[in-house]
């Protein structure tokens, strides 16, 4: 008769206490990444809120006449912008509605506006537009360009 030597399957308590170990440095590095993440998600939003305003801002501006109409509007309300130029050195602090009225939420955003006749365009003239909305307690400016041609 002879004895087999029986071998005993599993993990012994040193394994264990590795893996555990092991696997929780990893897990303390997941959830740094995480946190992080998600501490600077809202800044993606700001940016494509700013954008935004600054896109919807320059189409209002395009769809104006080129020149001012006879008879046009030549004050500061801009309800009765009826053309481009009207809108040369407009600013806000914080964003408002056509009607002036504040847009709830928008309060940290600001926006400026620049007209300027272009060279830019060989043989055609067209005025160059630029919007510029800061945030307030951000260093960055989103600045779009756009250009006007008398079509």
């Amino acid at each position: 008769m002879f004895m087999s030597k029986l071998r005993h399957q599993g993990f012994t308590l040193i394994e264990v206490i590795i893996f555990i170990v092991v696997v929780s440095a990893g897990l303390v590095g997941i959830l740094a990444v995480s946190n992080a993440v998600v501490q600077s998600s809202a800044d993606p939003m700001v940016r494509k809120q700013a954008v935004a305003i600054a896109e919807s801002l320059l189409e209002e501006i395009a769809l104006k006449e080129y020149a001012n109409p006879v008879g046009g509007y030549t004050g500061t309300d801009r309800a009765q912008f009826d053309d481009v130029d009207d809108y040369a050195g407009y600013a806000t602090t914080g964003i408002k509605d056509v009607s002036g009225s504040a847009v709830a939420g928008l309060g940290r955003y600001n926006v400026a506006v620049a007209v300027a006749s272009t060279a830019d365009l060989p043989g055609v003239a067209a005025k160059q537009i630029t919007v510029t909305v800061t945030v307030t307690g951000s260093p960055e400016a989103i600045i779009l360009t756009g250009y006007r041609s008398n079509y």
